[in-house]
């Protein structure tokens, strides 16, 4: 079984919204059964399942037993992959799921604010030895800050190859309990997220998939940004 988890000390960042969308891809590719725990007090991930149709992926509720126990019975009960969503700060709840993660998502929006939160983030998966890979999340397309933006987190880890922008569809198939993948959407929004998911994947698996390449992604100047002194 493996667990991802998806943190950054930054809110609005799109946590619940990736942390939703990546368990329901891993399902539709077959990688199931997931299932989603939401360490957030506010609850966003736990309210969007609580409006889906769909069963799976499942929801487990966190016991008093602790986390460690709750993936120990996802395990027994032949879960392969759980998804967790965790605080939008950087708490001992956040400390205690990076440490139990086999990889750790840093969502990041192309934003000056969003990239010095992410060196809080960087630096508590570094304490504890855990993985992390960065998703550039609500772009907007050919925006010169993107571009900038990858540059800058390229130097602390890998960044994603696939660049999820900025469109209503993420907000609004979220609504019901849904996601782009699961309405008739016209956009691209469902293969940002598929490529995203087989990324992960091979991540989770062990294989090095290439990250986004800023040698060929990358047109602008380079930014002279560090995510530990900006933090």
């Amino acid at each position: 079984m493996h667990v991802i988890a998806f943190a950054s000390q930054k809110g609005g960042s799109g946590k619940t919204t990736l942390a939703g969308h990546i368990a329901v891809e891993a399902e539709r590719q077959g990688a199931g059964p997931v299932a989603l725990i939401d360490t957030d007090p506010q609850g966003s991930l736990s309210q969007w399942w609580n409006a889906r149709e769909a069963e799976r992926p499942f929801f487990a509720r966190a016991s008093s037993a602790g986390l460690e126990a709750d993936l120990a019975a996802l395990k027994a009960g032949g879960v392969r992959l759980v998804v967790i969503d965790t605080p939008p700060a950087i708490t001992a709840t956040i400390g205690h799921v990076i440490g139990l993660a086999d990889l750790v998502v840093i969502p990041t929006r192309p934003s000056p604010h969003d990239l010095r939160a992410a060196g809080a983030t960087v630096r508590l998966c570094e304490e504890v030895g855990k993985p992390l890979v960065f998703a550039v999340n609500g772009a907007s397309p050919r925006a010169r800050i993107t571009t900038e933006a990858v540059i800058a987190l390229s130097h602390h880890g890998p960044v994603a190859p696939s660049i999820l922008h900025q469109r209503i569809d993420f907000a609004s198939s979220m609504i019901d309990g849904r996601t782009v993948m699961e309405i008739a959407s016209q956009t691209k929004s469902g293969d940002e997220v598929g490529e995203l998911w087989r990324f992960l994947d091979d991540r989770l698996k062990g294989r090095e998939t290439a990250p986004l390449a800023t040698a060929t992604f990358l047109t602008g100047e380079r930014a002279d940004r560090d995510l530990r002194g900006a933090a």
